[in-house]
Order: structure tokens, then sequence, then C-alpha cells
């Protein structure tokens, strides 16, 4: 039984060193040097020298040592590379949102709210607002689909008395001449940031602008106690100012829009256990509807195809209350107050009108 039990673990260290091997030198090559070339000489002499440890080096337990003393010292290269705010930003990036906080009162700078003629021309707009969170109404899920069921970026839209919408996307900073790359999201090629808009930017530029490929796009009321939905919003915002402070890297699996989403929830007690299908984001929604979340009740293939707003955010496209318009007919959008998905425990709302619930947004 000794002998087999060693083979075994040998086996399984060989595996791990193996796929160590070619994350370090993947590392090498995607976080290395600006120069091609330089990048793969290291890479491959990584994989060469770890190879070369393991075929050559006797006994075993000294080969594998070797080569995980040198995995250790390419850790500590990567780990040693710190993020930044200054760098050559894409214009739809280029600014950091912060806010300043005087008891209820949040004021948000920087809020994004780009007049687009297509999805890369527009003319970049700002602008700052003052939000008393004692009057936040609801918060909405937004999914949004372009490469079928399983993958959908979330964006959370804050509702506040009077029409208002303050909408955050969580997403990668990208430099100019960059492109965005799930396996370069693996690695230390992305700041991560929270794009602070208008939904008639964040939301009106994927249902009625992105073609290729297009995008469909799902507004979902969150059902939950109004207080966690508050505790939510403060905790977004003291988010927005520690990366404006200390900025972080985006990662494609544990800093994304998503994951990114159910960290912030963990402010309030009852959130949701983490789930495979917050891993897969495109079934996020289905989730929170299982978790009585949203809309309870009301069948999950009702409540989808009516959140479905790409027709109504076209037929609104500038108007001043797209955001009205596009809720109408909304599973849950006639309540008064109905947050947030995943914020604690669900909780039952009165039904209201829902043209009532809002009035054209002043801004």
């Amino acid at each position: 039984m000794i002998r087999p039990m060693k083979v075994l673990g040998r086996l399984i260290l060989g595996v791990v060193l193996l796929a160590a091997t070619v994350w370090g030198s993947a590392a090498l090559w995607f976080d290395g040097p600006a120069s091609r070339l330089l990048a793969a000489l290291l890479a491959g002499a990584y994989a060469l020298a770890t190879l070369m440890l393991l075929l050559r080096v006797r006994p075993v337990r000294r080969a594998y040592a070797g080569a995980l003393v040198l995995f250790a010292l390419l850790l500590g290269w990567w780990f040693s590379i710190e993020p930044s705010n200054d760098r050559d930003w894409q214009t739809d990036v280029a600014r950091l949102a912060y806010a300043d906080i005087d008891g209820n009162r949040v004021t948000v700078r920087n809020i994004r709210n780009f007049d687009y003629r297509s999805e890369t021309d527009f003319t970049p707009s700002y602008y700052d607002k003052t939000f008393d969170i004692s009057k936040l109404e609801s918060i909405d899920l937004v999914a949004v689909y372009w490469m079928g069921p399983a993958i959908a970026h979330t964006i959370l839209s804050f509702g506040f008395e009077g029409g208002d919408h303050l909408a955050f996307s969580i997403e990668t900073r990208k430099e100019q001449g960059e492109a965005y790359s799930t396996i370069k999201g693996f690695f230390k090629q992305y700041e991560l940031y929270y794009v602070v808009a208008d939904e008639r930017d964040v939301i009106r530029v994927r249902s009625n602008y992105r073609k290729d490929p297009p995008e469909d796009v799902y507004v979902y009321r969150l059902n939950g106690p109004i207080e966690n939905g508050r505790s939510l919003f403060l905790e977004y915002i003291q988010q927005i100012n520690r990366l404006k402070d200390k900025p972080e890297f985006y990662n494609t699996l544990t800093d994304n829009c998503t994951t990114e989403i159910w960290m912030n929830t963990r402010v309030n007690p009852g959130h949701p256990a983490l789930s495979w299908k917050i891993l897969a984001s495109g079934y996020v929604p289905e989730y929170l509807h299982e978790v009585g979340r949203l809309a309870p009740g009301t069948p999950f293939d009702e409540v989808q195809s009516k959140a479905h707003i790409n027709g109504r955010a076209q037929a609104a496209d500038q108007a001043a209350d797209f955001s009205r318009r596009i809720r109408i007919g909304i599973p849950g959008m006639e309540a008064n107050t109905a947050p947030v998905g995943g914020l604690g425990r669900p909780t039952s709302s009165n039904a209201q009108p829902a043209e009532s619930e809002h009035e054209p947004n002043p801004t």
C-alpha cells in the first residue's frame, strides 16, 4: 500500500508542477517585459528550466523541490507587480468616479453620460449629482448577453425617489489600443474599473448601439430589505473611493463584473451563498429567482421574457424618462420598495401602478 500511495502522490505533484509551469510561462509572456521577444525568451527559459530539473535531477524529490523553489521565485516577482491609475486610458474609462459623503447625502463625481452616435462614436460627458440614501427605493440587476446563455455582463442600478437611477458596471480599465481578452484577464493586464453612469449611457450603449455582436439586455427588479440596499449603495461608494486612492487588478475568475457584486453584497446578512451560477454569470438571474430575490411567485420564464428591454430602450433612446420607459411591464417594477437581489432575506411589498413610480429623470 505504501509504494502505490507514493507513486500516486508523485503523480499528483507532477501534475501540479506541470500546471504551475504552464501558468508561470503564461505569466511571463503576458506580464513580463514589453518586448515580445524578451517575454517569449523568458517564458521559454522558465519552462525549459523546470523541465530539465524534473528530467535530470535525482532523487526525484530534489527535482520537485527545485521546481517548487523556481515557481516560488516567479510568484514573488508576479505578486510584486502593482496596479496603477496613471496610464494612457481609453476615453470611456479615462475618468475615475468618486464621492463625498455627508450623512445621508452622497455627492457622486464624474457620473458618465456619453452622447452616443455609435458604439465608438460618442461625445464624452460627465456630471456630478447628490443622492439622498434615505430616498433609495429600489435596486435592479441588469444582465447583458452576447454569446449564449452561460455568460452575461451584470450591472446594478440604484433607483431613488423622483426617478433618478445610478448604475454601476464593473469592468476592465483598458489602455489606448488595448482590447479585452478573457485569457489576459487571468493575469495582471487590466485594472479593475467601476463605471458609474447614467442609465442612458451604460444601458443604452448596449441595447441601442452595440451591433458586433448585438447584445440582449434584461432588467430585473430585486427583492429584499431596503435597509440592505442602502448598505450596499454605501459599499459601492466606498469601493469607488478606495479604487481612486488604491487601484486593483481585474481578474476574469475572481474579480469580475459578477463576483465583485457578490463580494460587495457580503456587507449585509443573509446574502445568497456562492454558487456555480454566480461564476457562470448568465445564470445569475435564474439563481436569484431560485433563492427568492427576484419576482417571487412568478415563473422565471415569464419574468425573463418581460425583462427584455431592447425594444423599449430603442424606442425611448434619448428620452429624458428613459429609465422609466424601459421598465414598463417588468414584474416587480410597480413596487415602492423592492431592492436588492442577494443583499438579505427577501421581503414582500405593496404594489402600485408602474407609471406612478418615477417621474422623468431630470438629468
